[in-house]
């Protein structure tokens, strides 16, 4: 797969903040790893490997995990002497990430209207934010955007319930499921396929890419619905990135799907 994947990293994650005011949000780990990391893992295993980052509050943080990345994911043998060191059992990924700075404040549409230039003209790449995970087929995204020929491509899914649900025989309780998927409505998931011709929907900074952009591209035909019905889940909340870390840790996270 050739396509590129932008992901968004810049915003202050303000709904987690006992996270997330010492470090950016897609740095809060799930497994001892950044989320940013599981979501290129994602991509990766359908053989995304261009990856541009789009960076705002605190995104040196950002910076330096990936410049130290190579050093992190290997044993090393340091030579105080001469200043060299030698890298052993290397386990690094066969990414290549651009790291933007997109502005503190910018809103996201703005964000993806500033690595423009970034982007390959004539093919579609993929978008996402950096504080979600799902268990989405991007191969088969990326091709049902490519067939249907429209400037964009929206995930959507049934947003699980955020209470639990009872089942009652009078004032008897006979079944309840804890935290059931919504059984009717969807919502953006956050996981798009964009032809770059989009980006002409956006105005500026001050762009949020949920509002003015995707409503011009409903209103001229240009979005499509990519349905996924199988495991989403942001991390919007502590008790989320706590959900997130259980599943991870029971070695039941449906997003791992890479060896």
């Amino acid at each position: 797969m050739t396509a590129q994947c932008v992901i968004l990293a810049g915003g202050r994650g303000t709904r987690i903040s006992e996270e997330s005011h010492l470090r950016p949000k897609p740095m809060i780990e799930i497994g001892g790893r950044p989320i940013l990391w599981h979501i290129m893992k994602s991509y990766g295993h359908f053989g995304v490997t261009d990856f541009i980052i789009c960076l705002g509050y605190r995104g040196y943080m950002i910076k330096e995990y990936f410049f130290n990345y190579f050093l992190h994911s290997s044993d090393v043998t340091l030579d105080i002497e001469t200043n060299r060191a030698t890298y052993h059992n290397s386990r690094s990924e066969p990414w290549r990430v651009t790291l933007v700075d997109t502005g503190e404040s910018t809103f996201t549409g703005g964000r993806v209207l500033r690595i423009r230039d970034h982007l390959r003209p004539d093919q579609p790449f993929f978008l996402t934010y950096g504080d979600g995970l799902a268990d989405i087929d991007f191969q088969g995204q990326l091709d049902f955007h490519r067939g249907h020929g429209r400037l964009a491509t929206m995930t959507v899914v049934r947003p699980p319930a955020r209470f639990g649900r009872a089942q009652l025989d009078g004032e008897r309780v006979v079944a309840f499921e804890e935290k059931p998927q919504a059984s009717s409505g969807v919502i953006n998931g956050g996981f798009f396929v964009v032809s770059p011709p989009a980006l002409d929907m956006i105005d500026g900074d001050e762009s949020p890419w949920e509002t003015t952009p995707l409503r011009r591209l409903v209103a001229s035909d240009q979005l499509a619905a990519w349905k996924h019905d199988g495991f989403w889940q942001p991390m919007d909340t502590l008790r989320e990135r706590e959900l997130l870390e259980s599943l991870w840790q029971a070695g039941a996270a449906p997003w791992h799907q890479w060896d």
